[in-house]
């Protein structure tokens, strides 16, 4: 019993509990931020996608020589005005992909409002002459491109003539010019089609050097490589003029003279018969070995024999 004779109840012994507050009130503010926060971006989101900063300013087109930016730009169907985030760049490359010149395209998008294209056109291997004898260039895919006027034009490409109804052998032909060295080419005057039922692909080539060049579409990367040393032989044995077959055997005949055709023309050609699968009338010389380089040959082989042999 306690002092003082005061007697304590159970309930007052024990500590008391403190019912727990309330948060109605600090949940309400939670849910009424986020729900402002949320306004307020939504908010934002529809006054940028309705400002200038969401459209596109201006389409950049670098890179083109033969194609206008006008074009380009409209077969990327995009122009100033349209939605900057409607289409992608993979889209517009595929869209500029399509344009028959076009061999690649590039396409960066700078915030704000501004897409760059950068295009890259099939290389020039070779030009023709279209109505009123107007130059056209020839690309890599086998696109035709008229050339403008110009007062320093100069043709530094091979012309093709005499390929109507043959476009097929023609693209191949460009398709070909084009995975070869520039330096290969800069003899080549002019190419025509000359098959024959042995070489399909047959062709003529004429150079500035005075020599015609007969070969295949098919040998003419691994032939090109030893034209110019060929010749080069030839010369130094005071061959200036003749025909080069360069087919599976490498030979050289002289122009044929009696049929009245002089030996600087390029039409000349000596009758053929039907031994153009191996040789030529006339003295064969060596062919360049294709696995040596003929410029660090001793000359043993690569130089002509200087004789001829007449016709039987």
């Amino acid at each position: 019993m306690p002092l003082g004779g005061t007697t304590l109840h159970p309930e007052d012994r024990l500590p008391v509990i403190q019912k727990p507050k309330t948060k109605t009130k600090g949940r309400s503010s939670k849910k009424l931020l986020t729900f402002l926060f949320i306004f307020f971006v939504t908010l934002l989101c529809v006054l940028f996608f309705q400002s200038s900063l969401s459209k596109i300013t201006v389409v950049e087109v670098h890179g083109q020589e033969l194609l206008t930016p006008e074009v380009v730009a409209q077969s990327a169907a995009v122009k100033p005005g349209d939605h900057f985030f409607s289409v992608s760049s993979k889209q517009i490359e595929e869209q500029v992909m399509g344009l028959k010149m076009v061999q690649s395209a590039e396409v960066t998008k700078h915030f704000p409002g501004v897409i760059h294209i950068e295009v890259k056109e099939y290389p020039k291997v070779a030009y023709q002459l279209g109505d009123g004898n107007q130059p056209e260039a020839i690309l890599a895919d086998g696109s035709i491109v008229p050339v403008s006027s110009q007062v320093n034009f100069v043709m530094d490409k091979p012309i093709l003539t005499g390929w109507s109804g043959a476009e097929a052998m023609k693209t191949k032909l460009c398709q070909t010019l084009a995975s070869v060295p520039e330096s290969y080419l800069t003899d080549i005057s002019e190419i025509k089609p000359d098959p024959t039922e042995s070489y399909p692909d047959r062709i003529k080539m004429y150079t500035r050097s005075q020599f015609e060049v007969i070969t295949t579409v098919g040998y003419l990367p691994e032939k090109l490589k030893y034209l110019d040393t060929y010749i080069a032989n030839l010369k130094e044995n005071k061959i200036n003029t003749g025909v080069l077959k360069l087919l599976e055997a490498d030979t050289h005949a002289p122009f044929d003279n009696d049929a009245g055709k002089n030996a600087s023309s390029k039409d000349a050609a000596p009758k053929d018969g039907k031994t153009d699968k191996k040789t030529t009338s006339g003295t064969a010389t060596p062919p360049p070995d294709p696995k040596k380089d003929p410029a660090k040959d001793t000359g043993k082989t690569q130089k002509p024999s200087g004789k001829e042999t007449t016709r039987n």
